[in-house]
């Protein structure tokens, strides 16, 4: 059967159409304006969408909570569609400080992952230094707010507009296991299932108060301006410490692990990385880890289960985390009802 030059055409044209309505043409950044999307109840929105592949898209998110444009990597699983009539279960991963809402792709095997599951994986920006909270900003409040971001208008955005659905995962690594751990417990049944690899998870203590105050006079950034000044403004840095909250996550499943001694394991080879690497690396799992096991040791006492995974040597890095991701994923996936594709 031969087609006329002018069908053809028309039949180009009628592809075209359907993938720019689909939104899954690779490369394309498609403005998503305000009648196309729904915003989030503050009037946060969805800016743009840029498709990657047909399962993996990037948006730009303008939002009120933290005052400027942020982004979020999303990929849906197989047989999603923006038509369809159905939710799915969702994984919030959140990164690590000074890195990007990229790190889970670059860093581990997430994506894969995901390609073998009915589920959708959501990767939101949390700053260089955005510490997982609301900042107290002296008592003051006002932005950046990342709880009310990853909590609030991360959660109505995907919901409204992606088929989220509310059985949901709070995954982190380092700080961001700091995050995952901390709004499960204080958003209590928002969040199924909450894994921290590498996370710290006593804050309040006075050791990490300070060793915290002097990463931000590293990082160029006001210490103060997150939780407070230690001694002054505990309250605040207890409410969003998990240890202080952690009676508050009975009846979520979680997952913890962390190296604890801060020197090398089976997975680090000194030789080939910078000597401040390696001393990062040391320094910073030897600080999470004594957190982690203050916390595993609350939970203890509070009869709270959790499958956890103290592995002694192993300095801070993806070498592990890809590791526990590969444990631990099957027990979130059960935890979430999802389905394998």
């Amino acid at each position: 059967m031969r087609c006329s030059s002018r069908a053809l055409r028309r039949l180009a044209g009628g592809a075209l159409s359907l993938l720019l309505t689909a939104g899954v043409l690779p490369g394309l950044a498609r403005p998503a304006a305000g009648d196309q999307t729904l915003p989030a109840d503050d009037g946060a929105r969805i800016k743009a969408e840029t498709w990657i592949d047909s399962r993996t898209v990037d948006l730009t998110v303008t939002t009120p909570a933290i005052g400027d444009d942020e982004m979020i990597r999303v990929i849906v699983p197989p047989g999603w569609s923006p038509t369809a009539s159905r939710t799915w279960p969702v994984v919030y991963a959140y990164q690590g400080g000074n890195d990007d809402y990229l790190s889970w792709v670059r860093g581990s095997q997430i994506s894969d992952l995901a390609a073998q599951w009915g589920v959708l994986v959501v990767m939101p920006s949390g700053g260089k230094s955005g510490g997982f909270s609301d900042w107290w900003n002296y008592g003051k409040g006002g932005t950046p707010k990342w709880e009310t971001f990853h909590t609030t208008e991360v959660l109505q955005l995907l919901e409204r507009n992606y088929h989220a659905g509310t059985r949901r995962a709070a995954l982190g690594v380092s700080s961001g296991g700091q995050g995952a751990i901390a709004y499960a417990a204080r958003h209590r049944g928002m969040f199924t299932y909450a894994a921290s690899f590498s996370g710290l998870l006593h804050i309040s203590s006075a050791p990490i108060q300070w060793t915290l105050m002097l990463q931000g006079v590293t990082f160029n950034s006001d210490p103060f301006a997150v939780w407070g000044v230690p001694g002054f403004d505990d309250a605040n840095w207890k409410a969003h410490d998990p240890y202080e909250l952690a009676d508050k996550l009975r009846g979520t499943e979680l997952y913890i692990s962390s190296g604890t001694t801060g020197l090398p394991g089976p997975l680090d080879d000194p030789s080939k990385t910078p000597p401040d690497s390696n001393l990062y690396g040391a320094t910073g799992e030897l600080i999470v880890g004594s957190t982690a096991k203050d916390f595993v040791a609350r939970l203890q006492r509070l009869g709270i289960p959790a499958t956890t995974h103290l592995y002694g040597d192993g300095w801070h890095n993806w070498n592990y985390w890809r590791r526990e991701l590969a444990t631990e994923w099957p027990l979130m996936m059960k935890a979430l009802g999802a389905e394998k594709v």
